[in-house]
């Protein structure tokens, strides 16, 4: 065999072993690693057991598209971490503005206009090195005070006086129309303070606002224009330091942290705090046990360190150099590796004695003869891997005990499917992004179309918890025999996959937040489309709570939750996060999920999950229906920020008309609109235990229903009847098809290490 072949025969047999050996490290713990564009490493996450403390809790909201990080359970959006200690985010500005009289159009007398506060035992400061202190404008006076080291006060500011603009340099910020100081290090406080000399009278046409902010350096960079432009600015970049920082866990002369895990040791930053770094010789995420890994000095794209000819060989942290066998290394020569004379005379020997024939013909037979015999040697193998590696993953997703589920039902016809990867991925073209139709935070919806035709709905888990097989084999089973007219309908499951997926049917009108946010949509939702979407959603719910044989609580019940047929029948879906409460129970403890704005505060406060907690987030969907108003929202006044907190005050200021969607005022019964409004303000009370059942919630809107439909029926209705027509079929449980985005609570109570507040006006 020549050298050219034993060459290729090398690379076809080294490949594959190259796809086993060379996975990417990890950088979560086992958790989402993304939100959105942004990376999450550890030790940060979203959610309870993801993150190394609550300091680097990471808030998902997935209302936006793409969804955004925030800090904690705060309003400061995050657009980048690295593991080297740096977070950026992006703040407000401080801007004191004026009109073309010299009256102040941003709120009262008061100057100060933003206050950003970083608590200072939180593992957070404000960079010094990334950041500046920046005034902008032609009639200004911009001040910093923060808080160094926990109790010195630091003031420090700069102003800007100009006549005209065309004293402003482009691309300068040397004290005309803009002006800029360093910051002080560890600063964990920020007050910013903006005024003006003269109202700005004399510059108003080209700059009517003076500003202050702290902002990263690099991605500020300041021209004239941006003296009347940067009111239009809401926010700008600015980078915070972060380490470790924990009373009984230092970084001391050993090196050692209880932070820093596998290949990797401590440094500290700073008196208080700490940051981990892999050791020479590995790279990754330190704050993992298997973060760092060997970097393979001798392999591509790393040049070969070994210099004259040498040989390198990787070893663990580190690598070693060696000459070829017949050579041996002569310290001081050109090449460094020299071949010994012994070799060199036999060189020598068989080249004049002897002359070596070959047929180029037979050479590049046996060549393509290898080639064909390594490909299909490849091909095999990655086909038995591939094999082996599905049925680890049906093994590790309970399929076995679903098959044993299933063969317990094989008369009925309405037995979950257990399908294949290979079915969905051809129904969605290999999960292609052209078919996702949804993204939540529990996973990503994908439209499919199956070989018979049918159009299903597949969602993809993001999440991994194999200590929920039991648990979730249990869901499918029962969800996918149950015939709910208003639930949406499990078809079956595929688990040869790293994370299950599901299949449901697909429901094409979208969901109910959609219709109450399109303006052209909701107008076709008349009062009595969605007094019936109200009652079908509420009958669902009553039947989970009270006729199933293990009553289930639902969780996460909201108007993205609710999906609309052609005729606009409400299908609930999104059981990922129901819970199966035993019957000896009242209610379940556990981790707090759900939606922000429609979580129970009760469960909120005491995680202590009842009937009661679906109760009032139905209470908040029936607010959505009378108001067409999004749950929260911050174009509305802090007092009117949350709708529930919005409604309640109207109703006890005898002011429901002016919160009411005009779409259903103009055609409703005013005093059904009041039964209605009166039944959400039970259902919102703060009490568990004054809220009514989701039962009697049913009764009451099925008989509001018929009164719309017959006016003479009066109050003469037949409870019985109406509770037999909430007596459908429906499931016990099921999994997430939020097909939406939602930033989900997993902790009982929220770190208050960040207050973002501003003042006369945002």
């Amino acid at each position: 065999m020549g050298n050219l072949e034993r060459f290729w025969l090398v690379i076809l047999i080294a490949a594959p072993l190259a796809a086993i050996v060379a996975e990417p490290a990890p950088i979560a713990n086992g958790c989402p690693d993304r939100c959105g564009n942004v990376e999450i490493p550890y030790p940060f996450g979203t959610r309870e057991g993801c993150y190394y403390n609550e300091d680097f809790l990471i808030s998902c909201d997935d209302t936006f598209r793409p969804p955004l990080a925030f800090l904690w359970n705060s309003n400061i959006n995050v657009t980048n971490i690295t593991l080297e200690g740096r977070v950026q985010i992006r703040t407000f500005t401080a801007r004191d503005c004026y009109d073309q009289s010299g009256h102040r159009i941003n709120g009262s007398g008061s100057h100060r206009l933003t206050w950003l506060r970083l608590k200072f035992n939180s593992s957070f400061t404000i960079s010094d090195n990334e950041n500046k202190f920046v005034a902008v404008g032609c009639d200004t006076e911009a001040e910093v005070t923060g808080i160094v080291e926990g109790d010195k006060s630091y003031t420090a500011g700069c102003k800007t006086i100009c006549d005209r603009i065309d004293y402003v340099a482009n691309d300068t910020c040397s004290g005309i129309g803009c002006c800029q100081i360093s910051i002080a290090k560890g600063m964990s406080y920020i007050d910013i303070t903006v005024r003006s000399y003269k109202s700005h009278k004399k510059v108003w046409t080209f700059n009517p606002c003076s500003y202050g902010f702290v902002v990263e350096q690099s991605q500020f960079h300041f021209s004239p224009k941006l003296l009347r432009e940067l009111q239009n600015v809401i926010k700008l970049p600015m980078v915070l330091d972060w380490s470790i920082r924990d009373e009984n866990d230092t970084c001391g002369k050993t090196k050692k942290a209880k932070a820093c895990q596998g290949n990797s040791t401590c440094f500290p930053v700073d008196d208080n705090g700490y940051r981990c770094k892999c050791l020479d010789g590995f790279e990754g995420n330190p704050y993992l046990p298997s973060g760092c890994q060997d970097i393979d000095e001798c392999s591509p794209p790393n040049r070969n360190p070994c210099k004259g000819g040498m040989l390198c060989t990787n070893t663990e942290g580190n690598y070693t150099c060696s000459c070829p066998k017949g050579y041996h290394f002569e310290n001081g020569t050109a090449q460094g590796c020299v071949a010994n004379h012994r070799q060199n005379w036999n060189l020598i020997l068989v080249t004049l004695g002897k002359c070596t024939c070959f047929n180029p013909l037979s050479r590049i037979g046996g060549l393509a003869f290898f080639l064909v015999v390594g490909t299909w040697l490849f091909w095999g193998y990655n086909k038995w891997k591939l094999i082996k590696l599905k049925q680890k993953f049906f093994m590790q997703n309970g399929g076995l005990m679903l098959q044993q589920q299933l063969s317990n039902h094989e008369g009925s016809t309405e037995v979950a499917k257990i399908f294949t990867a290979e079915e969905l991925e051809k129904a969605t073209n290999n999960f292609d992004e052209s078919k996702i139709i949804g993204q939540g935070g529990y996973g990503t919806v994908y439209k499919g179309t199956l070989r018979d035709e049918r159009i299903v709905a597949i969602k993809k888990s993001h999440i991994i918890d194999q200590s929920q097989n039991e648990q979730f084999i249990n869901e499918v089973v029962v969800l996918s025999q149950i015939n709910h007219r208003n639930v949406v309908k499990l078809l079956g499951c595929c688990l040869e996959t790293e994370v299950p997926l599901l299949v449901y049917e697909f429901i094409t009108n979208g969901t109910l937040h959609h219709h109450i946010q399109n303006k052209s949509k909701a107008s076709s939702l008349t009062w009595e489309i969605r007094l019936r979407i109200a009652t079908e959603t509420a009958g669902v719910l009553s039947y989970l709570h009270s006729t199933a044989s293990t009553p289930i609580i639902h969780r996460d019940i909201k108007s993205t939750n609710i999906l609309l047929d052609d005729s606009y029948t409400a299908k609930v879906s999104d059981f990922g996060t129901s819970r199966l409460v035993p019957q000896d129970q009242a209610g379940i403890s556990t981790v707090v999920q759900g939606t922000i704005g429609y979580l129970d505060p009760e469960y909120l406060r005491s995680s202590q999950l009842t009937d009661k907690s679906d109760v009032y987030s139905f209470g908040v969907v029936l607010l959505e229906l009378l108001t067409g108003e999004k749950v929260f929202s911050f174009d509305r006044t802090e007092e009117e920020r949350n709708l529930s907190m919005y409604f309640l005050s109207a109703m006890k200021d005898n002011c429901l008309g002016k919160i009411l969607d005009g779409c259903i005022v103009n055609e409703a019964n005013i005093e059904q609109l009041n039964e209605v409004a009166n039944l959400a303000r039970r259902c919102l009370s703060v009490k568990g235990e004054e809220r009514p059942t989701m039962k009697d919630v049913a009764m009451e809107l099925e008989g509001l229903r018929r009164m719309t439909k017959h006016p003479w029926a009066n109050d003469a209705w037949d409870a019985e009847e109406v509770e037999h027509l909430l007596g459908e079929t429906s499931d016990k449980s099921g999994h997430d098809f939020d097909a939406s985005g939602s930033m989900t609570v997993v902790s009982n109570t929220f770190p208050s290490q960040v207050e973002l507040a501003i003042r006369n006006g945002r």
